[in-house]
């Protein structure tokens, strides 16, 4: 099913070419959703953005346009508004084929892309033995979201959780665990060593006072870097006992995601450097080699140096960014690549962009895209975090919102008079308090920093999972209290669009596509979160105003087809987010 837009926007354009020859073939008509339903559907704004270069009114370029373009089997006549708007209107029934299209189509209409790509979403990030937290959040979150959308329409995508398991601080966490607890190193051994974020605390505290545990920290972490067998093991160790915990988060999020940290790259880093110095991108400059960026200056005004291996001849992030790129489009054979970081990375992505540009390592097929998000702030506007200061931790971020969601609920039951299980109490509870963290983490433009409140999230009104999953759960109420099998209406049954609330609700159906399509191109899931909000006020609004089980018929099954197209919307929306519905709640 061809979508309603793109439909359009062909036709506009091959009236283009008819009306004013084929300098117009591909010129953009502007079409978009009008703001107000009593001037249509759409509005094509193209007269405007033609005057210039036609040097004619606008309006008479309009009607030039509509003269030549054959829109009678979608839309009402075209109408011409103001300076030289094209309002078009779709027609009614030609709403109702393509929503009865859409409730035959188990994919609701959403297209597969036409030349699906190898695409890899890297997020989440954590370090090895520190505890997840708000920040490492929004990068898992928004990187589930984005992957599961490009998922669904067609892509292959690799999901990749490059852990930080490398680097320095390794020499101090071996050295304590050397001291504390031994008997983790041996080759059989299955020793949990506890609290790895306090275990982390006791080694930097050691580190930052005793100066033997210092230097035998150093000298730990060039064992490490030499391959030696103890070292290693105790790194093992450590990055074993993270990866549990950091799975506990995973399965609660309902999250997938393949594991290849820093430490995978050590062997390719020495290429990095020689393959740059070959291309003579390289420069010495105090002891280390750096490339000298175009368009990043420093404060005295000259190009700023991108460090690929520092003085004392170890590595950096810059290099193992750089030699992962290579590895993804030469071994992977990525197409598209996506980081999902924080804001303050982006110069950082710009410039390893840049390097691995100029050295060719990038084809012209292969896109590189940085996703960067904002902050967490608490309601005091500050950065979010605990009481004492401290970052706030994502297992009890989670929990507290379950517990959350879990009273609410027992107080509505309470009030309703209701007898339910602790097995439904507990589902609906994680499924409520883990789907509104989700949501109001993905509804936020992911750019601006948000306001993280648990009482806005919880809520049952407003642009919030509660409320999306209330929609949802409406309908499943309809089909308890009618003893509907949405399965399996009538195959023949037509919809019919009369009530200006059915009309509203038809033309945002007939949207899902678009919005999916938009998010997967400029991956931004906020959109399909305000269409799921929109989708849920009206509906509600058909709801209240329209009668579904006691209209009579061909009424009733055609409302109870728009009821269903609105469940499997919600229901497809809310899983691309990450978000499982509930039948009850």
């Amino acid at each position: 099913m061809l979508s309603t837009l793109e439909d359009l926007k062909e036709r506009l354009q091959t009236a283009l070419v008819n009306a004013f020859g084929p300098d117009f073939e591909g010129t953009d008509p502007i079409l978009v959703p009008t703001a107000n339903p009593k001037f249509g559907d759409f509005q094509a704004n193209v007269a405007m953005s033609l005057a210039k270069p036609l040097k004619e009114q606008p309006r008479a370029i309009a009607a030039q346009i509509v003269e030549q373009l054959d829109v009678s089997d979608l839309c009402d006549p075209p109408e011409i508004a103001g300076p030289g708007f094209i309002n078009l209107k779709l027609k009614t029934d030609y709403l109702e084929a393509q929503l009865k299209a859409m409730q035959a189509d188990e994919r609701l209409g959403v297209p597969k892309a036409k030349q699906p790509q190898k695409v890899i979403v890297d997020f989440s990030s954590p370090n090895i033995a520190k505890e997840m937290h708000v920040g490492n959040l929004r990068s898992t979150i928004i990187g589930d979201s984005i992957a599961r959308i490009l998922e669904f329409v067609g892509h292959d995508v690799l999901r990749l959780n490059h852990v930080g398991d490398w680097g320095t601080q390794f020499g101090m966490l071996i050295t304590h665990l050397r001291d504390v607890c031994p008997e983790a190193l041996k080759a059989d051994s299955d020793v949990d060593i506890g609290d790895l974020v306090e275990f982390y605390k006791q080694a930097k505290q050691r580190f930052d006072q005793d100066e033997a545990f210092k230097e035998a920290s150093r000298s730990a972490v060039v064992e490490l870097q030499s391959g030696d067998e103890s070292a290693l093991r105790a790194w093992q160790v450590l990055c074993e006992q993270s990866r549990k915990a950091f799975q506990t988060i995973y399965d609660r999020l309902d999250i997938s995601i393949n594991e290849r940290g820093e430490s995978f790259y050590n062997p390719l880093l020495a290429d990095v450097v020689k393959d740059l110095k070959t291309l003579a991108l390289l420069e010495a400059d105090q002891g280390a080699q750096v490339v000298f960026l175009e368009g990043f200056t420093n404060k005295a005004g000259k190009p700023l140096p991108l460090i690929v291996q520092k003085s004392d001849g170890g590595f950096n992030y810059a290099t193992t960014d750089l030699a992962a790129i290579r590895y993804r489009i030469q071994r992977d054979e990525a197409e598209r690549i996506i980081y999902i970081t924080d804001a303050g990375q982006a110069n950082h992505f710009a410039q390893v962009f840049q390097v691995a540009e100029r050295a060719g390592w990038v084809p012209e097929s292969v896109e590189l895209t940085h996703v960067p998000f904002g902050v967490v702030k608490g309601e005091d506007g500050k950065k979010f975090k605990t009481r004492s200061g401290e970052t706030v931790k994502l297992k009890a971020l989670l929990d507290e919102a379950v517990e959350r969601a879990r009273q609410d609920l027992e107080q509505r039951i309470q009030a309703e008079d209701r007898d339910e299980s602790e097995a439904f109490i507990q589902t609906v509870a994680e499924k409520v308090g883990i789907g509104a963290v989700k949501y109001a983490d993905l509804s936020q433009n992911r750019i601006s920093d948000y306001v993280f409140s648990f009482d806005k999230m919880l809520a049952l009104q407003g642009n919030t999972a509660p409320y999306m999953l209330y929609a949802y759960v409406r309908v499943q109420g309809i089909s308890r209290k009618g003893n509907i099998d949405f399965e399996h209406l009538d195959a023949n049954a037509q919809i019919h669009l009369a009530a200006e609330t059915e009309l509203t609700l038809a033309r945002h159906l007939l949207q899902l596509d678009e919005v999916i399509a938009e998010v997967a191109r400029e991956l931004f899931p906020n959109r399909l979160c305000q269409y799921l909000f929109e989708l849920s006020q009206k509906f509600n609004q058909f709801y209240d105003r329209c009668s579904v089980l006691q209209a009579e018929e061909p009424q009733r099954t055609s409302r109870l087809l728009l009821c269903d197209l609105t469940a499997r919307s919600l229901k497809l929306g809310l899983s691309l987010l990450g978000i499982q519905v509930l039948e009850r709640m």
